[in-house]
């Protein structure tokens, strides 16, 4: 493979964080897609060998990209940007959106996150839904790591002032979710009880009763042991909007796994299997 062609493959594995990352920051897919572009274009007039860590170096990219499209906004008056929710069912279907699935705000949030300044948009958003350090944001927004800090603190406040704050993130919750899925599936007992909340409760519907399933199964040691060596033709899903996880042979839902996290915790994990159920359920099978 010549090295041209390496570096496609390269940008093309990180496009879907690149897409979450600019449609967090712009809120327009159209415009994110405008962000990427430009990402791959000063890529690729770019020497790779000088490049340690590509994934990092093109998130700095598209986000000095997007901060720029966000200072291009500034003659319009603050609050009037108008989101563009990632809610058409082919986006759900196609499989670069997972990304930005898996890590959705909402269109009410990136209202809020319209009426921030734009490097404090930038400073939110890579810090507190990425995991950017300031110390990575400090360059793309011109600023010193304290300041940068300072107008993530600033944004932050603002965004825990409105009624759109999401209570926990959708992003935490998954790496809480896929780390559970792997545990279970290689029979990790230990990494399944750090995982589970001392008084964690499994609970069945009807139906999966019926197919063989517990009814109630409470105590971390007990539900690690129900599911330790187990959920191998499970896949992470968003259920109804949160993360969690489906036996899906076919495509077709069968029994969804609503888990419950709190902080880096599961407390209650709850078993559907009921078709009438899970016909009501939006369910989006994710990777």
């Amino acid at each position: 493979m010549g090295q041209d062609s390496w570096l496609a493959a390269r940008f093309e594995e990180s496009r879907p964080h690149l897409r979450a990352v600019a449609y967090r920051l712009l809120g327009s897919r159209e415009e994110a897609d405008d962000a990427v572009q430009e990402s791959w274009i000063k890529l690729s007039r770019s020497d790779p060998d000088k490049v340690e860590n590509l994934a990092g170096w093109l998130t700095t990219i598209v986000a000095r990209v997007c901060l720029d499209m966000l200072r291009s906004r500034k003659a319009r008056p603050a609050g009037t940007e108008i989101p563009e929710p990632l809610t058409d069912a082919s986006d759900l279907a196609r499989p670069d959106q997972e990304a930005l699935i898996a890590d959705s705000i909402g269109s009410a949030m990136l209202v809020v996150l319209g009426t921030l300044s734009p490097p404090e948009r930038v400073a939110f958003v890579l810090h507190d839904i990425f995991g950017v350090s300031f110390e990575e944001i400090a360059p793309i927004i011109g600023k010193t790591a304290a300041a940068s800090r300072q107008l993530g603190s600033r944004a932050r406040r603002r965004v825990q002032g409105t009624d759109h704050a999401p209570s926990a993130s959708t992003s935490r919750q998954r790496a809480v979710v896929d780390a559970f899925l792997a545990a279970s599936r290689e029979g990790h007992f230990e990494a399944l009880l750090a995982l589970l909340d001392p008084d964690v409760l499994l609970r069945g519907d009807k139906a999966a009763i019926a197919a063989g399933g517990p009814a109630t199964v409470s105590g971390a040691h007990e539900v690690a042991q129900a599911f330790s060596g187990r959920a191998r033709d499970a896949r992470p899903a968003l259920i109804d909007g949160e993360a969690g996880l489906v036996w899906a042979p076919g495509g077709q839902p069968r029994v969804v796994f609503v888990l419950h996290v709190d902080g880096d915790v599961i407390t209650r994990i709850d078993m559907i299997a009921d078709p009438d159920h899970l016909a009501e359920i939006p369910v989006a099978i994710l990777g």
